[in-house]
This record gives structure tokens, C-alpha cells and sequence, in this order.
């Protein structure tokens, strides 16, 4: 198709939204047809396939049996351990049961909540899937996260259940997760009555007499069981997942049933041009929506097999994805920006060793993809870079190009333009006026009611909800993304920044997002964040932190002083002195949440010589502590 056949097909989207989402539900199986598609009485609520029932396990597995039952399902790979596991969809059809037979046993029915806490192992999604079989709510919560994070998170979602594992591994590290989930049920006021183990063999532990379940014990016992899918209204919870960065009370995202499985079907084929028989790697990790949505249910709901990933991008050499591209004939490879960067480091001869000819698209999102990093992995691999801008709440891509349905040429630096059923606009914070001409700076909002797959509401918050999302445009009722963006005269959208990570310096809003593109561009810097602190004179000021690619090009005072001042002479000239930063301190590595985004609020904190705050979603605490020192010194 063309691009001008998007166009059409994305405008029918939102000027007959009804006929055009029945026609994207035909791509799932119904057990009992919907009567309306969208009911929206009550905004900014809306039930998606009124009246429908569905199950999310036999979307993803059941219904994929009986014409391609000895295809690959689930391929799992470690790095870590130096296994490789392959399931069928007949295998996983078999595994799934037998893990909801297990979870029966435990006394789990349809609308308990169960809590995974697991490393990226096959059992883990045998239990989102067998959760869904059920019509039980899963919330998964990244493997290795803090006792009191995770206590917070039992606490808010309080489940009858918690599917936990004796370790994970990270870079040949073991990382036990038995002490910090007992740790985490000693804080907790709101304790499930069970915890169900997974043993790997990775580090001993001791079941507690009364509460833990062996799962191996309860699998044989379980082996021939035969559990029928749950038929549940579209609208049932299918799962909540808690944002990362979450402070205070944690906010949980809430998603329905058969809106979402609409959604996959429709963006794995639309959006990733994924096709049945085909694979899918998306190279992150179940604890996060990319996970959910492209590791365990889109992929398998479209009839593809999937990549599970337990390892580095770097080990045992910085190959190994493309290593399981090849061997896997991968069609369709989903990443994050920051895990470019980290390969941008190594050898590049390391891209060349493997034959990629079945990678149609490499699709990266998670944060900001600077052009410097997209050009970069476009011409070592030669294959499209796809950006793609979502988030948590939304389920699936916002603003991307739709290749399964028109090449599109992106654009370096942009995600690309807003994906069907997605009314999205720009619009002044101040006054709410639409922004309608190019090269506008607005904020980024979509008119309701929100597409299929989107956010249901917070957890047991709907006041939350509409106070949080639907409440910050003066005069209007419309979601807020909370990020600033432009949009160019062909309509293609670049991000600029959080509009809370806007900085006011004397007057001027400046966004992070501009400064950090240009600096990313110097040739000597890896990586860059750029966050605004407090100056008595001007209100605030902007700093940045570069990581260098050779840090020997700072080997002295004398050599880091004149990188800085060329770092910038390139703001001045490609932003302006308005957009200079106070500084740019030259460090070793910045902090980073597991996911890989980059932790501002703690550099702003540091800068400023406050506390950082919640750091349980920290990938490497060290670093910060390095950080802190290394600016104590005057580094």
C-alpha cells in the first residue's frame, strides 16, 4: 500500500470509528459476538466490544492448535544459564493448563488478583497465560524489584496469590529473589495467603511450611489436567501493571479483555507487519508493557512465535541478538534507544557476522530515540529503523509508522505520525487552544474516547484516573500525554521532552529534549541527559551529563575543560545561548532505571544536593553513588 492509502485508512479510523474497529475484531475469536463497539456514556470511561465475550489465553494459544499445533510458540533463550527451551503451540497449550490446574489447586478463581514476581523464565508466561485462561488479574512486577517496592505493590493490588522463582541471573550474576520477596510479605499489611516457587536451581531456599507451594510437586500432579478458557465480558480486567518511577502510593494501569486483544491483532499486523508462522524478538522484559504487549499476548495472538530473552545485550559478546535473529529467522525485532547506545560502544565488526536477511524492521521505543543513535544502527544494519512513542498507559504505539500497510519513510528523530484510532493533537497548556499549524510547540494530547487496548482507569482510582490524565487542559476533557511535541508541515511528530521536564531558565521554556538531540550529536559523547536545576538568579539552569565515548579524550583537566567548552559552541550554534547549560559534566555512566530510562529526577537531586528519593527501580545504584562523588570532587 501507499502512503496515501494510510492516510485513508487512519482518517476512516476516526471519522467512523465504529465500523472501523469491527472490522479489527474480526482478527480475534469472539465466544459471543459484541452489540456495540463503543459504548462512551460516560467519559472518559469506555467499554470497548460491549456486551462480547472473549478469553485473551485462547486468542494467544488455544485457537492456534489445531492448524498450527507443531509450529514454534515460545522460544526461550538465556544467555544467562546457556539454555535454549522451544515450545510448540500444542507444548504451550499443554504447559498453560497445567499451570492453571495448579493455580486452581491454590484456590485461584476468576477475578483474583495473582502477583508474578519472576525472572524472564518459560513459567512466567505460563502464568500470565494461565491467569488469563482463568479470568484472573495478573500483575507483574519486574523480577528483582526492592522488598519495599514490591511490598507496596502486594500491598495495592493485594492478591490471593504471589508466582515467584529461587533467583534470576543478571550479567553471570545470581540474583536471589526468595530473601527480597520474604522481606517484602514481612512488610506488607495485605499478604497473600499463598506463595507458589519456581525452583531453578540457582540459589537455595526453604518453603515456608503453610504458605509456599512447590510448583514442581504441584506440575506432576497436575500433568494431564485439562482447563477450559473462562469466557469473560469484553470489559473484564485482564491485568494491572504499575508504572516504573511510581512514588508514593503506587499507580496501576488497568486493561480490559477483548479491546486489547482487538488492539495486538490489529498492530502486530498493521503497525510491525508481523505474520502468522513468522518471529517476533522484542529484546525486553515481561515487567513492562513492551513485554506484555509484544513478548507474551501480540505476538502469539497474531500466530507468530516469540522470543523470550533472559541475558545482556553483551554477552557473551555483543552478537547475541543478532546470533538469535539468524537462528530464529526473526522478521520483526523490537528494542530500546538505550540498548543501541550500549551496542554503539563495542566492536562494529560484531554487526556484520550474522546473516539478517529475514529482519524486515528493527522498531525501538522506551525513551527518546536521538538521531545520532538512529542513523548509526541504520547504516551498521542496513535494515528500516521504525521509532515508535507509547506508553504504559496506552498499551500499543500512538505515534509510528504503520508498516504493514505502507513503507512510510521515517524521519530521523521522529516516531512518525499518529496511528489509527488515535485523535491526537497539540494544544497550548496554558489555554488549551489546538495548535493546528507546523512547528508548533504544544502539548501532547488525544481527544477521547482513547482506541482499543488503552488504559481502562488506575486501579481502584477512578477519581485518580480522571484527575491525573483528563484534568490538566484548562476547559477541556482530553488525555494528557504530558509531553511536549512539534509536528512538522508533512505531519510527522518529534517528542521534545516531559512538559514536567521542561526548564524555565530567566523566562525562557526550554525542553530538555532539544538539548539533549544536540549534544547527543557531538562526536565525542555516548550518551546525554540534560535536567534543570534551581539557580537563584535565573529560576533554573540547565546541566548536562555526558558520557563519553572514549573517556581518555578527558584524561586531564586541561582536555575535559576544552571538550566542554566544544560541547558548547555546538549548542550555541545549533540551539542558541539561551539553550547553553551552565555545564556539562563529563561522567562515567548515568543512572538508569531497570527498564533503561534514564533516572532525571535523581541527577536534578544530586545537582542540587537534595535526596533522590525512591531509587527501588534503579538499575545500578553504584553509578549514582559514583555520580555523587565524582561531582563532590568536581569532576
Amino acid at each position: 500500500m501507499t502512503a496515501i492509502d494510510y492516510q485513508a485508512f487512519y482518517d476512516r479510523s476516526v471519522s467512523d470509528p465504529d465500523a472501523f474497529w469491527a472490522e479489527q475484531a474480526q482478527l480475534i475469536d469472539w465466544h459471543h459476538p459484541f452489540e456495540q463497539v463503543c459504548d462512551a456514556s460516560r467519559p472518559p470511561f469506555v467499554r470497548w466490544f460491549a456486551g462480547g465475550t472473549t478469553n485473551l489465553c485462547h486468542n494467544a494459544v488455544d485457537r492456534h492448535v489445531a492448524t498450527r499445533g507443531d509450529d514454534r510458540a515460545l522460544i526461550w533463550s538465556s544467555s544467562e544459564v546457556d539454555r535454549e527451551e522451544i515450545y510448540t503451540f500444542a507444548q504451550l497449550h499443554r504447559e498453560v493448563q497445567i499451570m492453571a490446574a495448579v493455580l486452581q489447586s491454590a484456590g485461584v478463581k476468576q477475578g483474583d488478583r495473582v502477583l508474578i514476581y519472576m525472572p524472564m523464565i518459560p513459567q512466567a508466561a505460563f502464568a500470565m497465560l494461565a491467569c488469563a485462561r482463568l479470568g484472573a488479574i495478573h500483575s507483574v512486577v519486574f523480577g528483582g524489584f526492592a522488598s519495599h517496592a514490591l511490598a507496596n505493590r502486594i500491598d495495592d493490588a493485594e492478591p490471593v496469590l504471589v508466582i515467584s522463582a529461587d533467583a534470576g541471573s543478571r550479567g553471570g550474576k545470581v540474583v536471589p529473589y526468595k530473601p527480597l520477596l520474604d522481606e517484602a510479605l514481612r512488610l506488607c499489611s495485605h499478604p497473600p495467603r499463598q506463595v507458589l516457587m519456581v525452583d531453578r536451581g540457582l540459589s537455595p531456599f526453604e518453603l515456608q511450611p503453610g504458605r509456599d507451594l512447590d510448583y514442581a510437586q504441584l506440575r506432576e500432579a497436575h500433568r494431564d489436567a485439562q482447563v477450559p478458557c473462562v469466557w469473560l465480558p469484553s470489559e473484564a480486567i485482564s491485568y494491572t501493571l504499575y508504572t516504573s518511577g511510581t512514588t508514593g502510593r503506587p499507580k496501576g494501569v488497568q486493561r480490559d479483555t477483548g479491546g486489547y486483544a482487538v488492539a495486538l491483532a490489529a498492530s502486530v499486523r498493521h503497525i510491525f507487519d508481523g505474520r502468522p508462522g513468522e518471529t517476533f524478538f522484542s529484546t525486553s522484559d515481561i515487567g513492562w508493557v513492551v513485554g506484555h504487549s509484544y513478548i507474551v499476548y501480540g505476538p502469539l495472538i497474531a500466530g507468530m512465535s516469540t522470543i523470550m530473552y533472559e541475558g545482556l545485550p553483551t554477552r557473551p559478546d555483543a552478537a547475541v541478538w543478532w546470533h538469535l535473529v539468524e537462528r530464529h529467522q526473526v522478521t520483526v525485532m523490537f528494542s530500546a534507544p538505550t540498548a543501541i547506545r550500549v551496542l554503539k560502544k563495542q566492536d562494529p565488526a560484531l554487526l556484520q557476522r550474522h546473516d539478517l536477511r529475514s529482519l524486515r524492521n528493527l522498531f525501538l521505543a522506551g525513551e527518546p530515540l536521538d538521531e545520532p543513535t538512529a542513523r548509526w544502527i541504520a547504516e551498521a544494519l542496513g535494515k528500516p529503523i521504525i521509532d515508535n512513542y507509547w506508553q504504559t498507559e496506552t498499551g500499543w504505539p500512538i505515534l509510528t509508522l504503520a508498516r504493514g500497510l505502507s513503507s512510510g519513510t521515517p524521519k530521523f528523530g521522529s516516531p512518525g505520525v499518529p496511528m489509527y484510532g488515535y485523535k491526537v493533537q497539540l494544544v497550548d497548556e496554558q489555554t488549551g487552544a489546538v495548535l493546528d499549524g507546523a512547528n508548533q510547540k504544544g502539548l501532547l494530547v488525544i481527544d477521547g474516547p482513547l482506541p482499543p487496548g488503552c488504559m481502562q482507569t488506575v486501579w481502584r482510582d477512578d477519581e485518580r484516573f480522571v484527575r491525573t490524565y483528563w484534568s490538566s487542559v484548562p476547559d477541556r476533557q482530553v488525555y494528557s500525554t504530558f509531553d511536549w511535541a512539534v509536528r512538522d508541515e508533512e505531519g510527522y511528530y518529534f517528542i521534545l521532552g516531559r512538559s514536567d521536564d521542561v526548564i524555565n531558565v530567566a523566562g525562557h521554556r526550554l525542553g530538555t529534549r532539544e538539548i539533549e538531540e544536540c549534544i547527543a550529536g557531538h562526536p565525542a559523547v555516548a550518551e546525554v541527559a540534560v535536567v534543570g536545576v534551581a539557580d537563584a538568579l535565573k529560576g533554573q539552569v540547565a546541566l548536562a551529563f555526558a558520557v563519553l565515548r572514549d573517556p581518555a579524550k578527558a584524561a586531564t583537566q586541561e582536555l575535559a575543560l576544552a571538550l566542554e567548552g566544544d560541547i558548547l559552541k555546538k549548542v550555541d550554534q545549533e540551539l542558541g545561548a539561551v539553550a547553553r547549560p551552565a555545564r556539562v559534566r563529563l561522567v562515567a555512566a548515568l543512572p538508569k532505571t531497570r527498564s533503561g530510562k534514564l533516572l532525571r529526577r535523581a541527577l536534578q537531586a544530586v545537582a542540587e544536593g537534595r535526596e533522590t528519593g525512591d531509587l527501588s527501580t534503579m538499575e545500578d545504584p553504584v553509578a549514582l553513588e559514583q555520580l555523587k562523588a565524582q561531582l563532590a570532587a568536581g569532576g
